[in-house]
């Protein structure tokens, strides 16, 4: 069962690109955005990560803090995090615990091969660690995905 809205989200996240427990109740009375996207470095994921990074201090203003994950490893989370000089932690979840679930994890399809892999979703947390809103794949603008929740 994946977890919906008005469902509260584990404690326990993963570990960061540092090898750091990341847990939900680090971010206890502050709104999270916990992002889910499918690789580091590729074209739309760096637009992804961008998008927030430019507009980290706006979204910081917002009151929400900015969590990014996918079943990359820590050193690739460490050089996409230098690469592109993202001021905010990565997760780690490459048993891809977290992504199976929030209900990320499935079959997707590129050039008709079939493939399993993680579906761009944001979910909106707020204070209590309750998800309050839910930004499926198909809604996602990479380039413009932080004016989107800044505009929601």
């Amino acid at each position: 069962m994946a977890l919906k809205i008005g469902d509260k989200i584990p404690d326990i996240l993963g570990i960061n690109q540092d090898g750091e427990e990341v847990k939900a109740s680090d971010y206890a009375g502050q709104k999270l955005i916990l992002y889910f996207y499918p690789k580091d470095s590729t074209p739309g994921c760096t637009a992804e990560a961008c998008s927030f990074r430019d507009n980290f201090s706006e979204l910081r203003k917002a009151g929400y803090q900015i969590l990014g994950v996918s079943i990359d490893n820590e050193k690739s989370h460490k050089k996409f995090i230098e690469k592109q000089q993202l001021p905010f932690p990565l997760i780690a979840d490459v048993d891809k615990k977290l992504v199976e679930a929030f209900g990320v994890w499935g079959e997707k399809t590129l050039a008709g091969r079939k493939y399993m892999g993680t579906f761009r979703t944001t979910f909106l947390i707020n204070e209590s660690g309750v998800i309050e809103s839910i930004i499926g794949p198909k809604e996602i603008k990479t380039k413009e995905h932080a004016e989107q929740i800044l505009n929601k």
